[in-house]
């Protein structure tokens, strides 16, 4: 259990005084550069970190400094120019605890080496930085035992002591930013667990705002010194992913190579390199699409059990966490665009009979020729099928008893109309939380055909898991859907209970299926839960069979990417992917869905008959 004056809550005696963490946004270089030879000493000590303000909660923390200065998190910039010789020391202050540091070798490493500091121990080291790239280091920290006997790891989250290490090509720009996401995790008792999660130091709305213009180019490095899994989803625009790296090494990908997404996951110890450019002004977002690292409940001094509650409905309160926030101004060169007269739609956000685990089930109902019955619900919500370059206007009515927000997801569109209630917009036209028995009419530009999602961006936790989601399917002009070769698959969470108990189509025993042999088959894969992954299968009796990968996030993939490969693929949270199949043969086949947690938390296998 953690003692109450940890957390910087009421209670407990006062600590004794110890240095206080600065915020390090990674935009200056630590230690001092001569020639060729970079000279950094670095010192593993005691902080009090505040990620949610100089007025918010306090821990202490194990975190790196430079000697002489105040700690930081994430811990001191090493940044240096292809061909450099660093010259580092590292000081353990630490009074009961050995640290193992990992990352302070040359790049790229194929047996990664570490170092191991008693209390009170330093150790140099003299190597050559290596290959350009983005990397990081990072330290463990080693308890004591109070018994005889070796020392042993500290198995909570302490992935606060982690810093970035980039190494530049010759004659490059420095104008990138650089972000790395770290946590800390501890129980507070038996039942509440805590985390800082924070991003350059930071949980939001505490976070840096970044500020950019429209047509401006911004490269960001992103980093997740975290051991999570995190889906970074872009609101309103697409990245194009650069490099893929990890501690030892990253690799810079061809021209054709770069994709473009709107959620990228990043694994454990992995880095991205990532480049857009916004065409539209207004408040964005850029932020973990895990559910639990983005509502109220991830703030550090969050009471437990806050589901429903008006907390999680507070226009300023519903977010937390691994969030940035990001405002495009119009600048010189922005102009709006006109477009053709919008297609109006009318979405009933309704709440009806109980299904299932989750306490409530909730719908987007889309109306069409008469208004739904008040009660009526469809599980999952209406699918939405829209067309390219034509513009729409939907209007979603709240017959809930509480507000709402809905975010269009992957979706190119204006600034007010991309759901954060309280936040997009720009100005004083900031979006409204949609009251009950209250509407809000958002404008969809559809610049591309693809495979997108809708779902609720308030209360999110409770909402989502009750129902309020969908998918948006955007055809070509003249394309017609025909669920006979079109098949959309939309995986969520019934209730909020882990392991997750998976709903396909809204559905948790999947109705057999049938293709037709001869035809081509697109396959929607869409998952929107809350966390974790989803794997994909499709198989002949016990042989997994192939199809060709055409898509992801809506956004066609290049030709190098676009290749037939064995019928399996992970899905994270917040990503959808496309794929072209053509049955070889007429006969039986399985689609087989896989949850977090493994096959006996979750999983689901629907049978399909080609014929």
């Amino acid at each position: 259990m953690i003692a109450p004056a940890l957390l910087g809550l009421s209670g407990g005696t006062a600590a004794p005084a110890i240095p206080v963490v600065e915020a390090n946004q990674n935009r200056s270089p630590a230690g001092r550069l001569r020639g060729n030879v970079l000279t950094i000493r670095l010192v593993v000590q005691m902080a009090r970190w505040y990620p949610q303000g100089k007025n918010g909660p306090s821990i202490d923390v194990e975190t790196f400094a430079e000697e002489g200065r105040s700690p930081t998190v994430p811990g001191p910039l090493i940044r240096v120019p292809v061909g450099t010789v660093i010259e580092a020391s590292i000081r353990n202050a630490l009074p009961d605890s050995s640290v193992t540091v990992h990352g302070l070798y040359t790049r790229p490493a194929t047996a990664p080496d570490s170092i191991r500091l008693a209390p009170g121990q330093t150790r140099s080291l003299r190597f050559f930085a290596g290959e350009p790239g983005t990397y990081m280091y990072r330290g463990f920290v080693w308890k004591y035992r109070e018994r005889p006997g070796p020392p042993t790891p500290d198995i909570h989250e302490r992935e606060q002591l982690a810093g970035a290490f980039v190494i530049d090509s010759a004659g490059s720009r420095a104008d990138d930013r650089i972000f790395v996401i770290n946590i800390w995790g501890d129980w507070k008792d038996s039942a509440d667990y805590r985390n800082a999660l924070a991003i350059n130091g930071m949980s939001w709305p505490h976070t840096e705002r970044i500020r950019t213009s429209v047509g401006d180019t911004l490269r960001w490095r992103v980093i997740n010194a975290t051991a999570r899994n995190h889906p970074m989803h872009l609101h309103g625009f697409y990245y194009r992913i650069d490099a893929h790296g990890d501690i030892a090494r990253d690799t810079l990908y061809r021209e054709d190579q770069r994709r473009l997404v709107a959620t990228e996951m990043l694994r454990p110890a992995q880095t991205m390199s990532m480049t857009w450019s916004p065409d539209r002004p207004g408040n964005w977002l850029f932020h973990c699409h895990l559910g639990l690292h983005v509502v109220p409940e991830a703030r550090l001094d969050a009471p437990p059990h806050r589901h429903g509650s008006n907390y999680a409905h507070d226009p300023d309160q519903h977010m937390a966490g691994l969030v940035l926030g990001i405002v495009v101004d119009p600048g010189r060169r922005w102009q709006p665009v006109s477009e053709p007269a919008a297609r109006p739609l009318r979405l009933m956000v309704q709440e009806g009979w109980r299904r299932g685990r989750a306490a409530r089930s909730m719908a987007f109902v889309l109306q069409r020729q008469h208004a739904p019955a008040r009660d009526s619900i469809e599980l999952p919500s209406s699918a939405l099928l829209l067309t390219r370059g034509e513009p729409a206007d939907i209007t979603v009515v709240n017959g809930l008893a509480e507000p709402i927000g809905v975010h269009w997801h992957g979706i190119e569109l204006e600034s007010y109309s991309d759901g954060v209630v309280g936040w997009s917009g720009m100005g004083k036209k900031i979006a409204p939380l949609i009251a009950p028995r209250d509407s809000f009419v958002a404008h969809l530009t559809l610049p591309r055909a693809g495979t997108f999602i809708y779902h609720t961006h308030l209360n999110d936790l409770e909402q989502l898991t009750s129902g309020l989601y969908g998918a948006i399917v955007v055809l070509e002009p003249g394309e017609v859907f025909d669920p006979r070769t079109d098949h959309v698959y939309l995986v969520g969470w019934d209730g909020v209970d882990q392991p997750p108990h998976l709903l396909l189509n809204g559905d948790s025993s999947p109705p057999p299926a049938e293709m037709a042999f001869g035809a081509t088959h697109r396959l929607r894969f869409i998952n929107i839960g809350v966390a974790g992954l989803v794997r994909f299968a499709l198989q002949r009796d016990t042989t997994i069979v192939t199809w060709r990968a055409r898509a992801k996030d809506g956004a066609d993939l290049p030709s190098s990417q676009a290749t037939m490969r064995r019928a399996v693929q992970h899905v994270m949270v917040g990503e959808t992917y496309d794929f072209d199949f053509r049955p070889p043969d007429r006969g039986v086949y399985t689609l087989i869905i896989e949850g977090p947690g493994g096959p006996r938390a979750s999983r689901h296998r629907q049978r399909i008959e080609v014929r």
